[in-house]
Parts: structure tokens; sequence; C-alpha cells
């Protein structure tokens, strides 16, 4: 069985992406006590904003936004957008994790496999576009999801024991709890809705879905070849500030 490669077949593009801009910012404090946490800017552009213009770029024509905490504030930050179209999935009543969240905007996203994005994780490109690499190598006959992920040991703001190993074929396993694990996951990946078609619940995470995906085989990663800047708390601010600046000199 010849290895597989991200740029070995071109795919067509997701037209939808999923982005989770609903969450607390807990770990954020006290910067998201008065703005939400997709708001915070980096190199002078706000997190949701490198988000909606990677997505555009990859020629995503959808990106359904959920909000919950000062949602009001995410909307109207919205409403100068160009592209992608911006449709809002409102979970200000209640907050339903990623995985509810998805459930919730099924109807937007319809039956075709789409992006998800987490609005706190940014990255510098690599020679070539990461989105692009991810369609090019989704391939829903074997896959389930498909993640980005990033090597632990050269990324900004990562302060947990990574999430995933990959093999030659680039199938990816769950962290044993015991040991450390080479890989995270970067926020952005290509799913399948149909995995989310019979939940019952309304409110769950998305994590599990990996984790079963992984168990069968059908999760998958692309490496990321630029660098991951996760920006989880006000310290981890400067710090991507400073790798994004090294990067243009």
């Amino acid at each position: 069985m010849p290895k597989p490669t991200p740029e070995s077949k071109p795919r067509p593009t997701p037209s939808t992406a999923m982005v989770f801009a609903a969450g607390l910012g807990q770990r954020m404090r006290p910067i998201t006590d008065a703005i939400p946490k997709p708001l915070v800017k980096i190199a002078g552009r706000t997190l949701i904003d490198h988000c909606l213009d990677r997505l555009a770029e990859a020629g995503v024509g959808k990106a359904i936004v959920n909000v919950h905490w000062l949602a009001d504030q995410i909307e109207a930050h919205l409403t100068t957008r160009v592209a992608p179209q911006i449709v809002i999935s409102d979970e200000r009543a209640r907050l339903l994790d990623q995985g509810g969240g998805i459930k919730k905007a099924l109807p937007q996203i319809g039956d075709a496999p789409f992006f998800i994005c987490n609005t706190d994780a940014l990255w510098i490109e690599g020679p070539r576009s990461e989105l692009d690499r991810l369609i090019k190598f989704f391939d829903p006959g074997r896959m389930d999801a498909l993640l980005l992920v990033a090597q632990a040991a050269g990324a900004v703001g990562v302060d947990w024991p990574g999430d995933f190993t990959m093999d030659p074929f680039n199938r990816l396993t769950k962290r044993d709890p015991r040991h450390v694990a080479p890989f995270v996951y970067a926020g952005v990946g290509v799913i399948k809705p149909q995995l989310f078609e019979t939940v019952k619940e309304d409110v769950f995470k998305l994590a599990p879905f990996f984790f079963r995906a992984a168990e069968q085989g059908r999760l998958y990663g692309v490496r990321l070849d630029g660098i991951w800047l996760h920006v989880g708390r006000p310290e981890s601010i400067p710090e991507a500030e400073r790798a994004i600046d090294r990067s243009q000199l």
C-alpha cells in the first residue's frame, strides 16, 4: 500500500466552514471579561478575522459562526466581512459545546464534508497553504475526519503533553495518557456531517468523535509545514506576535 501524501490528489474545496466563536474564553481572563476571545487582536487583526481570512483564501463560500459569550460584539464585528458569507448560529440561550454547535448548524452545513476552525488557533504558513493541503489530502472514502496537526516541540503556546501520534500513512492515534505525544491538534480540520446526524443530545463535545474515528482507523492528519500559534492565555499574545514578527524578517 503506497503512502499517501497531503499533495497527492486534487479534491473539491469544502464550501462551508463551522467557526467556533461561542466559548467563554476563561483562560484568557481578565481580557475576556470585556471582549469575547475571538475579538482579541494578534498583530493588529482579530483572531476570528485571521481564521476567516484563511478560509476565504481557500475558497470557502460560507462560514457558520456560533456565538454565546458577548455575542453582540461578535455579530457587530462580522457585519463588515465580505467573504466568506457569514451565517450566525445563535447559542445565547444555551452554550452547546463544539459538537452540539455542529448539530445545531447541520441544516446550514448540508451533506458535504466541511471545515471546522477554532478561533484561538492561528499559524504562520509554510511554503504552501495549509488549508489547500487539507483539501487535497481529504478522502471521504477512507476518512471520517482530517485534522491539521503541529509538532508540539516547535509550536508557540503549547502547555499540555500533546494530542496524537501519527503512523506512516498519516493515521492519527489518541495520546496514551502515560506518555507525551509528538503532535497537537492545530484547531482546523475537515469532517463529515453524517457523524452528527443521529446524536440525540443537544450539548456534547467534539473530541470524542475524533477519538472514535481514530479507533476505527478513519482519523487522519496533515502535518503543519509552518509554525502553529496557540493563543490560549494572555501571555500567549506577545509570544505569538514575536513569532509573527520574526517570520516577516
